[in-house]
């Protein structure tokens, strides 16, 4: 099977320095060859190795008001740039912590793969932060999203959870010790995330951030940017001032550094660019 990564951007909040870190944290932990394309919005100071593509049409129209990342629906597309055959979508906002050799020999290139959804972990739900597919594979859901995106958006609320009802031919999961959620998997559980750091759990390849808390948060130890990280004792005296005391309790983290190191580690090219004053 063909190694080829795929990856999407629209809009201000990641840009060419999340695709450029994703790109380094890739070829940092593949076999080559392999192929990396990006379809963006823009291609201003993305790393010359990246294959850029405009991207898709939007099927029908974007949902208002309704939760869930509605635009990756653009890669169910039965043409999607110059690619045929398999590919594997990663977020911009994961960290990878091993090789993805495997989640190219994982299965049958006819596989349409996901990631587990740790939220819900007994309704056997897919994540899309990491997915496998043939292009084309999901034409027949973007057909249909595109007939009613509202109604679809309402019934489902995310995408991921339309493409695991819904696939042509079913999906398939990834194993569980692969990808790790990191707000749910990787901080140690009340109360012991006051005295532990965070850590992915033995066998994981790549830990992701859905929901609200992203590397840079995890970097900080914060659960969200409007909640800044404080001391144990200091966060505790914040939590108990709050309206809900034993949420804000259990929602501490500690900085986690591998993330910070393996972040630092992937940003080469953006370093290069913010000194050439790109």
């Amino acid at each position: 099977m063909d190694k080829v990564i795929v990856c999407i951007n629209w809009g201000t909040k990641y840009g060419a320095p999340y695709i450029n870190r994703l790109y380094e944290m890739v070829h940092a932990n593949i076999t080559p060859p392999f192929r990396f394309v990006a379809f963006t919005d823009t291609s201003d100071g993305v790393n010359p190795a990246v294959d850029c593509f405009d991207l898709p049409e939007m099927p029908g129209f974007m949902p208002e008001n309704t939760i869930g990342q509605w635009p990756k629906s653009r890669l169910w597309a039965l043409v999607l740039g110059d690619l045929s055959g398999p590919f594997l979508f990663v977020d911009l906002d994961v960290t990878i912590t091993g090789s993805l050799d495997p989640f190219f020999e994982f299965g049958s290139p006819d596989d349409v793969v996901l990631a587990r959804n740790a939220a819900k972990p007994l309704q056997k739900l897919g994540q899309t932060s990491i997915y496998r597919m043939p292009v084309g594979a999901l034409a027949p859901l973007q057909a249909q999203f595109a007939s009613d995106p509202q109604a679809v958006a309402d019934k489902y609320r995310f995408e991921q959870h339309f493409v695991t009802k819904n696939a042509p031919n079913g999906v398939k999961f990834w194993p569980v010790k692969w990808v790790r959620h990191f707000r749910i998997e990787c901080i140690p559980r009340f109360p012991f995330n006051y005295f532990l750091d965070p850590r992915p759990p033995k066998g994981t390849r790549v830990v992701i951030f859905a929901g609200a808390m992203n590397p840079p948060d995890a970097i900080a130890g914060q659960y969200n940017r409007r909640t800044p990280h404080l001391p144990p004792l200091a966060h505790v005296k914040r939590a108990l001032k709050s309206s809900n005391k034993l949420k804000s309790l259990r929602q501490y983290a500690r900085p986690a550094k591998w993330v910070e190191e393996i972040w630092s580690q992937s940003n080469a090219y953006n370093s290069a660019n913010e000194r050439e004053g790109k």
